[in-house]
Order: structure tokens, then C-alpha cells, then sequence
């Protein structure tokens, strides 16, 4: 009768940590639809925030940019931070800044109040990436990681389907400033849900420091190195912003490395990257995020420059990337309660350098859109596998209070990844053409402009689209050592030495 009791108070308890796991999961995915949503509707509804508020061409990139910049280069410093003072603490911070900055850059007066404030808006989004991920692992058990996982993922492919057509409703009926408004009600349920359901974890308190001096050279040479990029394609290589970023960049690198090797409380444990697994998982982050980051503005772009199409129906012709990630996000949870992790992560990266090789091979004037939507839709079954595999395989097992660096740190390349493979992308596929002509290609008129000039536009989307494939089959060399790499030291910062582990729970 005991052990009946006992099992059966066990089972009980196992049942009430997936119902509290699955109102953490709904918290924490809301969130990242508010906030990915609002970067995707702001991206069409950016031509009548310029006009409305007569803003020059570097206001108008900046808007863009200056949100991109600030996320990557703070997630490091708060994933830290989160470490230290709790998960809790960090997330519903970030909750309530990014609502205030909403709030505020709708009532912005000028375009450049608008940039400060997206700084803002990406200092709260920072907080929220570098934690949701990292709550989720907490919050599951082993068995029903890759589930939580799976929709996590999942919900930055909806914000992706719905974005642009919210951001066009607003646009169109309510103006411009709504873009921003809407997510004001969004913020505060979030808000309220979250303080009601995200537990009180014990922080790491007083036993840690914060490396600031590490900190600034983070800030520095990242941010040097992402404004570069960023900025290169408008500006070009010679451009003392251009290559002032990338001096930064070089000059803070080193020092990062000899600082960090030296501090008591580094930044970056440098000591993780002898770990393995985590280098090669970390790797395969950035170099995903820089294979397929162009596809959609590479698709969208070929219909309107091409084709002659509008911005509406190109965008509409991606869709079948955005809705095979999803549908590959959700069910890639139950895949891996039959498949290791890693097995799904080299799926998924075989998908994806499969869709890119078969538009590198059948991109022309005359290509049909049928044999591109089935490409789109391998490039998003593999990156609705890729992603919450990847992100699996490398925070299970971790510390908890080591999960928010090393989340942040995943975030960080995979968004540096992003930074790169859009320079990539927009400095290769116009290097046919002549200098007069790349406005027009990116403005979607070279067809009228110049149609002579479509082949070589088409011979540029060859040389882009084997850059992005050759990217894709090095990461799927990546995927394939770390599956036969072992943990050989437990990614924990209280160890004085890296010593062999026995009892990770990634699955081989």
C-alpha cells in the first residue's frame, strides 16, 4: 500500500511540473511573438514612418539597425546578469521596458527619438531573449524538452507569417504610430501573466562579479564589428564608419581574449570552448543563422526586381518557407522523443543545404515558382528542425546557473551570424551589375529600369546562393562532429579545471 502511495504521489508530481512548465512555456512564448512580431510589422510599415516624420535615409537604416546592434551586443552582459539575480527578476524587467519604449516611440515626434527608443526596445527584447530559452530548459523535464523547445522555436515563425500583415492593417487604417502602440496591451498581460506564473528561483547572489572591463570590450568590438557589416553595403569598404567598426573590432579582440583569460568572473568562460560539443554547437548556431538568413529577402527580391512583381504578392510567394519552419518547430519536439537531439540538428541541416542547392541549380528568369515554393519549403522544414534541436543539445545538461551566459552566448553568434550572412548577401548578389544599377535591384525596379541587366542579376543570385550553400554544407560537417563529439568538462565557472563528466543528460 506504501509503494501504491508513493508512486502514485510521484506520478502527481511529475504531472504538476509539466502543467507548471507548459504556463512558463505560454509566458514565455507570448513574449517572443510581441517581440518579433513588432520587428517584423515595422518592416512594412517603415516607408510611411519616414515620410510622416521626414526622415533621411540614415535615420530610416538606423531604425533597423540600431535594434539589431543593441540586442546582440547587450545579451552577453544581461544573460550574466541573469545568472546572478534571477531569471524571474531579468525577464519580467524586460517585459515592462519593452512596453514602455512601445508606448513611447509611438508618441515620438522625429524619426531619430524613434532610434533611441528602438535602443531601448532592444535593451528589454535582450533581456527576454537571453532568458526564454533558458526557462524553458529549466521548466521541462528531459523527456518533454524538444516539445517545449519545438514551440518555442515555433513561435518566431508565426510572427513571421502574421508580422507583415499586421504591420500593413495598422499601417493602412490606423497609422504608422499603432505599430508600436499595439504592443502596449500585448506587454502588460505578458506582464501580469508572468509575474503570476514564472517561479522564484534562487539567484547566484553575491558569490559572482561582473566583469565590467570584459563588458566594454564586448560592447566595443562586437559592436564595432556589426555596425561595419551593417553598414557596408550602403556605404561601402572605404567609408570611415565601415572601417573604423571593423579597426575596433581587430584592436578589441585580442584584449578580449587576454582579459578574459585573466579575470576571476569572465564574461565569456573560455575554458567552454575546450568543451567539444558546446564549441561545435555554438559554431553551428552562427553558421545556420548565416546560410539562411537571405532567403526571404533574396526570394521576395528576385519576384519584385525580376518579375516586376509588387512588394505584396512577392512577400506572399515566401510564405511557404515561414509555414514549413512552423509545422517543423512543433512537431520536432516529438521527433526527438524517438531521435537523439543531434540526429534532428543534422536533419535539419541537411534540409536546409538541400533547398539552397536546388535554387542555386535551378535559379533563372523562367525558373517556375512551384519548383522554388518546394525548395522554400525544405529550407523551412530544416530550419524548424535546426533550431530547437540545436538549442536543445546545447543547454540540456548545463548548470542552472550556468544557462543564461550560455544561452546568451548562443543568441549572440546566431544573431552575428545574421549580421554577416546579410552583408553576404547584399554585397555578392549585385557585384555583376554596374554601380548605377544596384539601386534598382534592391528598389525591385531593375526589370524596367534596364532588362538587359536581368541576367547578370541572375548570374549574382548564383554566386549569393552558392555562398549560402557552401555555408550550409559546412555546418552540416559541423552537426556531424559535434554528434560524435562526447562532453568532456562540465560548462560550470564553479570548477577550478575542466574534468571528464559521467552524468550529462544529451543524448549521444
Amino acid at each position: 500500500m506504501t509503494n501504491t502511495t508513493d508512486e502514485s504521489a510521484e506520478v502527481g508530481d511529475d504531472r504538476e511540473r509539466l502543467r507548471r512548465a507548459w504556463r512558463i512555456l505560454s509566458v514565455v512564448s507570448l513574449a517572443s511573438v510581441l517581440t518579433a512580431l513588432g520587428g517584423s510589422a515595422l518592416n512594412v510599415a517603415l516607408p510611411q514612418v519616414v515620410r510622416q516624420t521626414h526622415a533621411g535615409a540614415d535615420a530610416a537604416a538606423w531604425i533597423l539597425i540600431a535594434f539589431q546592434l543593441t540586442t546582440t551586443v547587450l545579451m552577453v552582459a544581461f544573460g550574466r546578469l541573469a545568472d546572478m539575480f534571477g531569471r524571474r527578476t531579468m525577464y519580467l524587467a524586460g517585459l515592462a521596458t519593452y512596453t514602455l519604449a512601445s508606448l513611447l516611440a509611438g508618441l515620438a515626434p522625429n524619426a531619430w527619438l524613434i532610434v533611441a527608443l528602438r535602443v531601448l526596445q532592444a535593451a528589454g527584447t535582450a533581456m527576454l531573449l537571453t532568458n526564454s530559452a533558458a526557462l524553458v530548459t529549466d521548466a521541462f523535464p528531459r523527456s518533454r524538452l524538444g516539445e517545449g523547445m519545438g514551440v518555442y522555436t515555433a513561435s518566431f515563425s508565426i510572427a513571421q507569417l502574421v508580422g507583415p500583415t499586421v504591420g500593413g492593417l495598422f499601417t493602412e487604417h490606423l497609422g504608422w504610430r499603432w505599430v508600436f502602440w499595439y504592443n502596449v496591451p500585448i506587454g502588460l498581460v505578458c506582464l501580469v501573466w508572468g509575474a503570476l506564473v514564472l517561479p522564484r528561483g534562487r539567484s547566484a547572489g553575491g558569490g559572482r562579479g561582473l566583469d565590467l572591463p570584459g563588458n566594454v570590450l564586448v560592447l566595443a568590438g562586437l559592436g564595432g564589428l556589426l555596425l561595419a557589416l551593417s553598414e557596408v553595403t550602403r556605404l561601402g569598404w572605404g567609408h570611415p564608419l565601415v572601417s573604423g567598426g571593423l579597426a575596433v573590432f581587430v584592436l578589441a579582440l585580442p584584449l578580449f581574449v587576454l582579459r578574459e583569460g585573466r579575470a576571476r568572473h569572465p564574461v565569456v568562460d573560455m575554458r567552454m570552448f575546450r568543451d567539444p560539443p558546446f564549441a561545435l554547437g555554438t559554431a553551428a548556431s552562427f553558421l545556420n543563422s548565416v546560410a539562411r538568413i537571405g532567403v526571404v529577402f533574396l526570394v521576395s527580391l528576385f519576384f519584385q526586381s525580376v518579375h516586376g512583381e509588387d512588394p505584396v504578392p512577392a512577400a506572399l510567394k515566401v510564405l511557404p518557407l515561414s509555414i514549413a519552419a512552423m509545422a517543423a518547430s512543433v512537431t520536432s519536439g516529438f521527433l526527438q522523443r524517438r531521435l537523439s537531439p543531434r540526429t534532428v540538428t543534422v536533419m535539419g541541416a541537411s534540409l536546409t543545404t538541400a533547398g539552397l542547392a536546388g535554387l542555386l541549380c535551378t535559379i533563372s528568369v523562367t525558373v517556375p515558382y512551384a519548383s522554388m515554393a518546394a525548395f522554400l519549403v525544405l529550407i523551412g522544414l530544416g530550419s524548424g528542425l535546426f533550431l530547437p534541436s540545436n538549442t536543445t543539445v546545447l543547454l540540456d545538461g548545463i548548470p542552472s546557473n550556468r544557462l543564461g551566459i550560455v544561452n546568451a552566448m548562443r543568441l549572440m553568434l546566431q544573431n552575428t551570424g545574421g549580421v554577416v550572412g546579410t552583408a553576404m548577401v547584399l554585397s555578392v548578389i549585385t557585384v555583376p551589375l554596374p554601380a548605377v544599377l544596384h539601386d534598382s535591384v534592391f528598389a525591385g525596379t531593375l526589370s524596367q529600369v534596364s532588362p538587359a541587366a536581368v541576367a547578370d542579376l541572375i548570374t549574382g543570385y548564383r554566386w549569393t546562393l552558392g555562398c549560402m550553400t557552401a555555408v550550409a554544407a559546412l555546418n552540416v560537417l559541423t552537426c556531424l562532429g559535434r554528434r560524435r563529439a562526447t562532453r568532456t568538462a562540465p560548462l560550470d565557472d564553479e570548477s577550478p579545471s575542466y574534468r571528464p563528466v559521467t552524468g550529462s543528460r544529451t543524448a549521444n
